[in-house]
């Protein structure tokens, strides 16, 4: 049991290697934290059941992290636990986040911003209105620290936020952050995605209508404007807006008010306004598809999120993020993973990477991902999955280089000849059905897959389950199969 509360939440700081610094004190107490060094496993038992979260340094391993879970643990307490470590030392911040630490800060970060994100994520009074919690985010890679930093100050200022970058790389993660970090965080944040609906449907579910303002209008309906109040409204893919829409969003945001359709009644609105793009505006205003007026009333603050590859310290973060999101169980990434992790170029970015670790969690039986589990979209750098005997042949070959993709291929395509039965060719009648350039070494080999993980699952479903793609997507690449005549008779279900 806990005693009485601290009015301010504490914050117990374990480190017998240093003294706590005067900049990590402050940083903590205008975060709105209250911090107690304690030197000691005893002197931080005697203050456990009073405090918010435990901080502890990590030199060299986890030994210190897992001689406080114990510790709690024998206490009946399940204080979360923030690990500091050197800003070099990844691999000790991927081990103490397997290990069970709430999240991983450099030893060096004198932030605030740090700090609030944890004031935030911890405070057990925040009433949240929004629908799905704010999923634990990272920010490893000096870029995305530097790009969290901005994004605290932004957030404070309550200003309009335009945020741009590539599809998959985080923008609504980040909109998230912005609206936590703010002072709206007790109220709603509501998502539209602008490319995702029908045009004669967005203008109603923005601003709303009244009962009898159009044929099935029963009874009067809030739009997302209303719905945000107090809170913040996030406008994904903004640069998909019809040009009449954009007209009407930015009227709104001027005035700072609208009318429902079909009503007259004008509604005063207390909603911040976040969007994001991947297209070029600017490009877009000379076509003509963007109105340059609501671009510069968007993009009071305009932030970009670089592509996953151009921030390779979140990569690992990551996956392990996506590990122990699906699974609570210890999921370990083997070294040559990791490798092949760091290697791939992720054209799909933060989504990509989240598919990639789902299908591995799929493959995998030990809770040790390999490279033989790590299935990317890009099937000339892939490792291949256990589940497909006949590829075992390449399973643990590293990553292929241009030079040597037929060679490969010509590995994988006797394996899999091998595991289903087919029928031995010539040696010149083979050499002839080789393919002759890459891309078709890559769709072949993609069937051969295909061939493989359908011929050792007893369902078309499991097939599609284990190989990471829909089952719709699985019956076209099968009637893909057919139609260039490749035997399917042996996998017919």
């Amino acid at each position: 049991m806990k005693s009485q509360p601290h009015s301010t939440p504490l914050a117990l700081w374990l480190d017998p290697e240093a003294a706590l610094s005067p900049e990590h004190s402050h940083a903590l107490q205008v975060s709105g934290w209250a911090v107690m060094p304690v030197n000691t496993l005893d002197h931080l038992l005697a203050h456990a059941a009073d405090a918010a979260m435990v901080v502890l340094h990590l030199a060299l391993d986890v030994t210190r992290l897992k001689a406080v879970q114990q510790l709690l643990q024998d206490a009946g307490l399940s204080t979360p636990l923030v690990c500091r470590v050197d800003r070099h030392e990844l691999d000790l911040a991927v081990e103490a986040t397997q290990a069970g630490a709430l999240t991983v800060l450099a030893a060096q970060d004198v932030r605030t911003a740090s700090w609030q994100r944890l004031q935030n994520q911890l405070n057990p009074t925040a009433a949240r209105s929004t629908p799905q919690p704010v999923r634990s985010v990272v920010f490893v890679d000096p870029a995305s620290q530097h790009l969290l930093a901005l994004a605290q100050k932004v957030a404070q200022a309550d200003v309009t936020a335009l945020l741009v970058g590539p599809t998959g790389s985080g923008k609504e993660v980040l909109a998230r952050v912005l609206h936590e970090a703010s002072g709206r965080a007790q109220g709603p944040f509501v998502a539209l995605n602008c490319a995702a609906m029908p045009e004669n449907l967005i203008e109603d579910m923005l601003f709303g209508h009244e009962k009898g303002a159009f044929t099935g209008a029963h009874r009067e309906q809030k739009g997302l404007f209303e719905q945000a109040q107090g809170g913040t409204l996030f406008l994904d893919e903004i640069g998909e807006m019809p040009m009449h829409l954009q007209s009407k969003l930015l009227r709104v945001l001027q005035e700072r008010q609208l009318t429902r359709l079909g009503g007259q009644s004008v509604i005063a609105l207390n909603v911040r306004i976040v969007a994001a793009t991947n297209k070029d505006l600017k490009k877009a205003i000379i076509d003509r598809e963007f109105r340059e007026d609501l671009y510069y009333r968007i993009a009071t603050f305009r932030m970009r999120l670089l592509p996953l590859a151009e921030r390779p310290g979140d990569i690992i973060p990551l996956a392990m993020q996506c590990l122990l999101q699906h699974d609570k169980k210890p999921w370990q990434l083997h070294p040559q993973a990791q490798m092949q992790l760091l290697q791939y170029p992720w054209p799909g970015n933060v989504r990509e990477l989240e598919n990639v670790m789902r299908r591995a969690m799929v493959l995998c039986t030990d809770h040790v991902v390999t490279p033989a589990h790590l299935m990317f979209d890009d099937w000339l750098t892939t490792s291949v999955p256990a589940q497909a005997p006949a590829l075992v042949t390449a399973q643990a070959a590293p990553l292929l280089d241009e030079t040597k993709s037929v060679a490969h291929f010509e590995q994988f395509m006797a394996a899999a000849k091998d595991n289903l039965g087919l029928q031995e060719q010539d040696t010149a009648q083979e050499a002839d059905s080789l393919p002759t350039d890459l891309h078709s070494a890559a769709r072949m080999n993609e069937h051969q897959v295909i061939m493989a993980t359908l011929a050792s699952t007893p369902s078309k479903t499991e097939a599609a389950k284990r190989l990471g793609i829909s089952p719709r997507t699985l019956r076209y690449k099968m009637a893909q199969l057919r139609e260039h005549g490749l035997g399917m008779a042996s996998v017919a279900y």
